[in-house]
């Protein structure tokens, strides 16, 4: 008598998420489906941050989502100094929760050290290790226009171009733009100082981005590794997705694009099993 073969049948492909059950699942995540109870500081938290180039934008953010917010809902938290502006994801200003402010800005750092290969003309015979110290110097002194900046650096670099002299001070520190600005209702210009001088305490080190992918599918999943890339402006993100898959649940989009998400997510609506080639 002869054994017959086993066969070992072929994992089955994962889900397909259309353009429907993405659009519900993101809006779920995004606190956009129905008001949320939460905090203000709550919110800014579980979104990973706000856009914030203007200081409204992140008023009218929070009252989309947020069952009776009002401004000072923001405003308060801001100006105890649990909340703060800063240059974060994608090199635009964000408003983060002060623990935030603190590990995400080193995890990007990388990218903001690339930013700064477009200025390296005009940053030609800078000492770009002087440079932050004297900016740290000055902006811990008290807090100072960009303007003001650029006046001092001027009378070390004077050949420099003054504009690149200002964005390797914004790169090469974390700068905060402190209050009145971004508190509603109130007027002040951009003042800076580093995170560390105001709120107290030193920065993180550089984390390992796993934490962040939890997060960032937590406030925009399901999602690609690219998706997240051009989100926090980062590159060489997937060994993190790697590591993680094991914890997570995997579909594809109508393209084809596998989509990462959090095994107990909210709001996916209606998969739909690939069609047999």
């Amino acid at each position: 008598m002869t054994k017959s073969k086993r066969t070992t049948a072929a994992p089955p492909s994962p889900p397909v998420l259309g353009p429907r059950a993405l659009n519900r699942a993101t809006l779920a995540r995004q606190l956009l489906l129905s008001r949320s109870p939460m905090s203000a500081t709550a919110a800014v938290e579980h979104l990973a941050g706000l856009q914030a180039q203007n200081v409204k934008p992140p008023y009218y953010a929070l009252a989309a989502r947020l069952d009776g917010f009002t401004p000072e809902a923001l405003s308060r938290p801001m100006a105890d100094r649990e909340v703060v502006r800063i240059v974060t994801l994608r090199s635009t200003i964000h408003t983060h929760t002060a623990d935030d402010c603190l590990t995400l800005r080193p995890l990007v750092q990388a990218a903001r050290d690339r930013e700064l290969h477009h200025f390296r003309a005009g940053l030609a015979g800078v000492d770009l290790d002087r440079l932050a110290a004297r900016a740290r110097a000055l902006v811990e002194e008290e807090p100072r226009t960009m303007k003001e900046l650029r006046e001092a650096f001027l009378e070390d670099w004077p050949d420099a171009d003054p504009q690149a002299l200002s964005v390797a001070a914004r790169c090469r520190l974390p700068l905060v733009q402190v209050t009145p600005r971004g508190l509603w209702g109130r007027i002040g210009q951009v003042r800076l100082t580093t995170a560390e001088h105001w709120l107290g305490r030193p920065a993180e080190p550089a984390p390992a981005p796993d934490a962040t992918v939890l997060r960032y599918l937590a406030a925009f999943g399901p999602a690609s590794v690219k998706d997240m890339q051009t989100w926090a402006g980062l590159t060489r993100l997937r060994d993190a997705f790697e590591r993680l898959r094991p914890r997570l649940v995997t579909f594809r989009d109508d393209n084809g694009a596998e989509l990462f998400d959090l095994p107990d997510a909210p709001a996916r609506t209606r998969t739909r099993r690939p069609r047999p080639s």
